[in-house]
């Protein structure tokens, strides 16, 4: 088979959409923040890093309009859109009016939603060309380089009004082969559009790993996009990165490891921090509560400032019944020990997972006052097509048939329920949790001792603090709307009977 000498012209797309929504590549919960956060398109700097004229453009970060977007389009001749579920209807217009603009185009979908429901998602488009299930990256590359459709594995596309869908693509198992990301995002990205509240500002994240054999019920990636099969990249490989990123970025505060389970293995993880320690980089990384002692502390004296750690809830049934593979006896230890080493945590805490109840509610917020960790994210469970406790929600009728997975600004809202707990109370909840765990005056000290020894925290801790008062509100606003509407339902009933 012979290939053009060059690759089409790709431009590789992590699409604008709602205002400050982070809903493709390194995003794990496609959404609108509460304050404005975004993380790196990690997935498609791979691909971006293979093809020789290529362009990553991130559009949300970077606040590049859709039409922006359009006419930046129309200098290429192969379009790579990463898309979301919730993303999904503003992104198939925006790729029909890309078309429109430049007809000759071809444009490829990614990601877990269009991995899930290639036939449809398809149908829904006719400016979509094919569609990349899983991992990406093979199809991508060899589709540039003028491979035709029917030899490439791991696509879905429309002949003759029929779906075609070519045999699965194995994973990718030589990581080290890949580039590294941080070559493609010095190239295309500004690293200053990067923000997240509980790193270090300006912040590179990155991958050492893909996959998770973590079994939770809820988690998008591992059912839909990189699968289960956990496969790692060689310590000298990240090591050889992370010395290039140092000399690409010196004003860069920190490094994040954005794995799905950076440290899962304690063998790999010990020998890792060995080579990041003679670096002297500052960094922090996704961890489970499973991770012992011994492996924290390498962790911190190789420079780990903070673990983003998914408690999930502080009720035991509900763990076991989204499979997380922890208890909540472990989860106090694990936070000790971080406590005792001086490494900071990010607790990640979900409300509305199978087993909910007011109880269960109290229950978890009470868990993370004890805990006490420096900041937490309180988020209302989603069930994204693909996974586990999407198929749960639908065959229990749990699935709220009324309302959408976000708003009409991208932010998410309950669309789950459960009898005697109705979906607006499990979004209320929300408020509650933030509520009850910051204003206690433990927390409120942490906060104003940050604020007055830095002025740029200070300044940060206002503009955030204003952002999410003001997502507070809407939701507010959306809960009493609901509860108005059921209430006018109702009285009206018997009128009707």
């Amino acid at each position: 088979m012979s290939f053009t000498h060059m690759p089409l012209k790709t431009l590789l797309l992590n699409p604008p959409s709602f205002e400050n929504f982070d809903g493709g590549a390194g995003s794990r919960w496609p959404a609108t923040r509460e304050i404005e956060s975004y993380w790196y398109p990690v997935w498609l700097a791979y691909p971006a890093g293979m093809l020789e004229g290529s362009r990553l453009l991130d559009a949300p970060s970077h606040h590049v309009s859709a039409q922006q977007t359009i006419d930046i389009a129309r200098d290429y001749e192969f379009l790579v859109l990463f898309t979301s579920t919730p993303g999904f209807p503003g992104d198939i217009r925006l790729a029909q009016k890309i078309k429109e603009a430049n007809p000759r185009i071809k444009i490829a979908f990614v990601g877990p939603h269009v991995t899930v429901l290639p036939e449809r998602s398809l149908r829904d488009c006719d400016a979509i060309d094919f569609i990349c299930r899983k991992e990406f990256d093979g199809q991508i590359v060899e589709f540039a380089q003028g491979k035709p459709l029917e030899e490439i594995v791991g696509i879905s596309y429309l002949k003759n009004g029929q779906v075609v869908h070519t045999p699965d693509r194995p994973q990718i198992q030589d990581l080290d082969a890949l580039p590294h990301v941080t070559d493609v995002y010095r190239r295309d990205l500004d690293v200053s559009r990067y923000n997240v509240p509980f790193l270090l500002y300006p912040y590179v994240s990155l991958y050492t790993t893909r996959g998770c054999p973590a079994q939770c019920t809820f988690c998008l990636w591992p059912q839909t996009l990189s699968g289960h099969p956990w496969r790692k990249r060689s310590s000298d490989d990240v090591a050889r990165e992370m010395a290039k990123a140092k000399e690409y970025w010196p004003h860069v505060k920190e490094f994040f490891f954005d794995d799905d389970t950076f440290n899962i293995q304690k063998a790999r993880t010990v020998e890792l921090c060995s080579k990041l320690k003679p670096l002297n980089l500052t960094w922090s990384c996704t961890s489970r509560v499973t991770t012992d002692f011994e492996t924290l502390k390498a962790m911190k004296e190789a420079g780990c400032r903070l673990l983003i750690v998914g408690y999930e809830s502080g009720d035991q049934q509900i763990l076991k019944n989204i499979k997380k593979g922890a208890t909540i006896e472990r989860a106090r230890q694990f936070t000790k020990d971080c406590h005792r080493l001086g490494l900071v945590v990010h607790g990640d805490f979900i409300l509305g997972l199978p087993g909910e109840t007011r109880e269960t509610i109290r229950n978890t917020i009470n868990f993370a006052k004890e805990l006490d960790v420096e900041t937490i994210q309180v988020s209302v469970a989603h069930a994204y097509p693909g996974t586990e406790l999407y198929d749960y929600a639908v065959k229990n009728g749990f699935i709220v048939a009324d309302t959408n997975m976000v708003d009409e600004g991208g932010h998410q809202l309950a669309h789950i329920q459960y009898p005697g707990l109705p979906a607006d109370e499990i979004l209320d909840s929300v408020h509650h949790f933030y509520d009850e765990y910051y204003f206690r005056p433990k927390a409120i000290f942490r906060i104003l001792k940050k604020a007055a020894f830095n002025g740029d925290d200070r300044k940060r801790l206002y503009r955030e603090a204003r952002a999410f008062l003001k997502v507070r509100a809407m939701r507010h606003k959306w809960v009493k709307d609901k509860r108005s509407k059921q209430e006018s339902a109702a009285t009206a009933e018997p009128a009707g009977a």
